[in-house]
């Protein structure tokens, strides 16, 4: 082979494994013209992914009912609000509510959580309409969840299980995911045994010694063992919210607290000008935000934190304690409440419970009334809100911006006499100009 043979060959293997465009620069042997450069242009990155073929990684909706157990003395109403909010949690969940069955008990049963006839009732629709999963109002025992699963054939949720895979969705921060995890795990250990069913039957005789006790204590060891390592990690991270909790002991702290999908996200983003995730969904919110906010030349931190809900898992309020304490240590709660739901009253009786709970219904409180825009008129067409000057109960709309300057004033007044007790020699503005 010549020299110049080699050359074009060389060239060519070289410019030929470079990316994007094909450089080939091409020899005539033999003539006395210049080398010529042609370009050859290569499929960029982009059209080859437009070529391929893409698929769709979004989780498929699942067909679900609802199954709840009432008193046989509550009324209907409160029985089908419930219902709702069952309905809205799953729907948060991503699943699709078919249908609900209710059954009115003293209290449910031991083995299957409903009687035997309204197990029979829901086999035989389960048979004619194939669902993915049933959801229970009520948290269910390792034997009911084994009893249901086996007349069933299904997956068997129960609203703590229901409420947990929604924190597991929304969390966002380490803090928060360790805390889900950590009540994942302390969900699941009581209720081990139902998966290493196929393995207890122990039975005598040479040969068949059942290795189903040994991997359930196997599993419960692993568990506790997550669990442990979890706490302490959770311990770490507390020392270090601790520390700067400290460093705002000097400055006002005022928490947002209500039931969930009230609209909390909305008022924060309304009132300290930030971008905190809202959404017309339950518990959008997981991790505690804080802002600082300065009205009238008076600094404060204004903290959003996670809705509170009927029948909330108390392994969850444990593992979350971090993240209440942000709620403990405020110096004032803004109580926001959905004024627009049938039930809000209730909601009310929960949140001021869980407060209590906490050891905060003692601090001072703001108790806002939210969405009054979706709220129609009485029979006289008078909104009685509109005349109301209790600077205790202040009536808005985050969304619409309503009223929004009355629960500043209200909110101020509040502030500055927390600032007081941290200042007692702080002179107001105005008075300071007048000296």
């Amino acid at each position: 082979m010549t020299k110049n043979k080699k050359v074009q060959e060389s060239s060519k293997i070289r410019n030929e494994n470079q990316p994007g465009f094909n450089l080939r620069f091409i020899v005539q042997i033999g003539a006395k013209e210049k080398p010529a450069f042609h370009l050859q242009k290569r499929p960029t990155f982009a059209t080859s992914m437009i070529e391929r073929k893409l698929y769709d990684t979004t989780q498929p909706q699942e067909k679900a009912i609802l199954v709840a157990v009432t008193p046989k003395q509550q009324p209907d109403q409160l029985t089908q609000e419930y219902l709702d909010e069952l309905a809205f949690l799953a729907t948060t969940a991503n699943a699709v509510v078919i249908k609900s069955f209710v059954q009115k008990l003293e209290r449910p049963d031991n083995s299957t959580y409903v009687g035997k006839g309204k197990l029979a009732e829901i086999v035989t629709w389960i048979i004619e309409h194939p669902i993915d999963l049933v959801i229970f109002d009520d948290d269910l025992s390792p034997a009911q969840v084994r009893n249901l699963e086996a007349e069933l054939k299904v997956k068997i949720l129960d609203r703590s299980l229901l409420i947990l895979y929604i924190f597991s969705m929304r969390a966002q921060s380490a803090q928060s995911k360790i805390q889900v995890e950590l009540a994942q795990y302390q969900y699941v250990l009581p209720r081990l045994t139902r998966l290493w069913s196929h393995l207890t039957k122990q039975r005598g005789g040479i040969g068949n010694r059942g290795p189903g006790e040994k991997e359930l204590e196997t599993d419960r060891r692993i568990v506790k063992e997550r669990i442990t390592l979890l706490k302490e990690k959770l311990e770490s991270i507390d020392k270090q919210s601790v520390t700067r909790r400290k460093n705002r002991e000097k400055i006002v702290r005022v928490a947002l607290v209500g039931y969930t999908n009230v609209g909390k996200s909305t008022l924060m983003n309304l009132l300290s000008k930030s971008d905190v995730f809202a959404e017309n969904k339950l518990f959008a919110t997981v991790d505690s935000t804080v802002r600082k906010v300065v009205w009238s030349n008076l600094p404060f931190l204004l903290t959003d934190t996670v809705g509170f809900i009927r029948k909330l898992p108390t392994h969850l309020i444990e593992s979350f304690k971090s993240t209440l304490d942000e709620i403990r240590e405020a110096d004032i709660l803004v109580h926001v409440v959905d004024f627009s739901h049938p039930a809000h009253d209730a909601h009310i009786a929960v949140v001021n419970q869980i407060l209590g709970e906490l050891k905060c219904s003692e601090k001072p409180t703001i108790l806002v009334y939210n969405k009054i825009d979706l709220v129609p008129a009485d029979e006289n067409g008078e909104r009685f809100w509109e005349d109301s000057h209790n600077t205790k109960n202040v009536f808005i709309s985050a969304e619409k911006r309503l009223n929004i300057e009355g629960l500043r004033e209200a909110l101020l007044v509040e502030i500055k006499k927390s600032h007081m007790q941290i200042f007692p020699n702080w002179l107001e503005p105005e008075v300071f100009e007048g000296m």
